[in-house]
């Protein structure tokens, strides 16, 4: 697995692990999306992403297949090699288009474990 997505709110939203998950993962070279239904996000949590997905901008929105599709072709990966975290089952569509899913589910230290795993990160 080469990249992380993550949505917004009930994951990033949950603690400064997360967003530092993400940065510890770019730092690796690992390719990062947010993809959101919300329509903004604080600028320090979009600059930590490489690619930032807001509220249907693709065309399509979560939990449609299509949304990560389109997501892993802009960070240049096929999304068969993307790790999609999110904290709602029905938006953790992932695995419908192909990728591996991460049902968070407040407990962000399991989830943090999770995605190092995945994508091979160092553990904190």
């Amino acid at each position: 697995l080469r990249a992380l997505v993550m949505d917004y709110g009930g994951v990033i939203t949950d603690g400064p692990q997360a967003l530092d998950l993400v940065r510890r993962a770019r730092a690796q070279g690992v390719p990062t999306a947010l993809v959101s239904d919300a329509h903004a996000v604080p600028d320090d949590c979009a600059t930590a992403f490489d690619v930032v997905v807001l509220a249907g901008a693709l065309g399509a929105r979560k939990p449609d297949p299509e949304v990560f599709r389109r997501v892993a072709g802009l960070l240049g990966v096929d999304v068969r090699e993307c790790v999609v975290v999110d904290d709602l089952a029905r938006n953790a569509a992932g695995p419908a288009a192909g990728a591996v899913g991460v049902l968070h589910r407040d407990d962000l230290d399991t989830t943090v474990a999770e995605v190092e795993i995945l994508l091979d990160l160092p553990a904190t």
